[in-house]
């Protein structure tokens, strides 16, 4: 990198990187946790994780929305010299930076089943959806202010590295055209060839 410029990382696909693997491993924890009957019994159990599951996807859907909000609408447009990081380096340093969490997170939701039965994992995959849904909150609020967010790199390393935490001073903005991710974190679609 040049001096001065920044590893700038997109926020949108940082906040949903960690949805899948949470998903996933919750939706695995509800199938091994309904096989043990648990001391509240299957029914119990599924049901109290059915309002876990709401309950979980709410809160981290709609947590820091206002801090979000408050640098979104402070965002500075990206230098030239800047360096755009790729959507598949963002989600894979993401992804390295929380396996220990996401597989005691795992393992918990596995050791709740002999209490209540799949809540854990309910809650779990909860979690993944309300980071999907934020994500998707994030791609509308780049769709109507037609430009994309980007947080510096460096501030998402160590403790409290998320992008709205509270060591990011501001985002960087580009145009809808940039990165190789679309509004919202996903997958830019390819086009078809004619």
């Amino acid at each position: 990198m040049t001096r001065g410029a920044q590893g700038l990382a997109r926020v949108a696909v940082v906040v949903r990187a960690g949805a899948a693997p949470l998903w996933w491993l919750g939706v695995f924890a509800v199938g091994i946790g309904v096989l043990v009957p648990g001391l509240t019994g299957r029914r119990i159990g599924v049901m109290a994780g059915a309002a876990l599951f709401l309950v979980t996807a709410a809160v981290v859907g709609g947590v820091r929305r206002k801090r979000y909000g408050e640098l979104t609408r402070g965002a500075v447009r990206a230098g030239k010299q800047d360096v755009l990081q790729d959507r598949q380096v963002t989600v894979r340093n993401w992804r390295r930076g929380h396996r220990w969490w996401l597989v005691l997170g795992f393992l918990a939701a596995l050791g709740s089943a002999f209490v209540v039965p799949a809540a854990g994992g309910l809650m779990l995959a909860g979690a993944g959806a309300g980071l999907r849904l934020k994500a998707g909150w994030i791609g509308r609020a780049e769709q109507s202010g037609d430009a994309l967010l980007w947080v510096r790199v460096d501030w998402l390393s160590g403790r409290g590295g998320a992008p709205g935490g509270k060591r990011v001073k501001a985002y960087r903005s580009t145009g809808v055209a940039a990165g190789d991710a679309a509004p919202g974190g996903g997958r830019r679609a390819v086009a078809a060839r004619a």
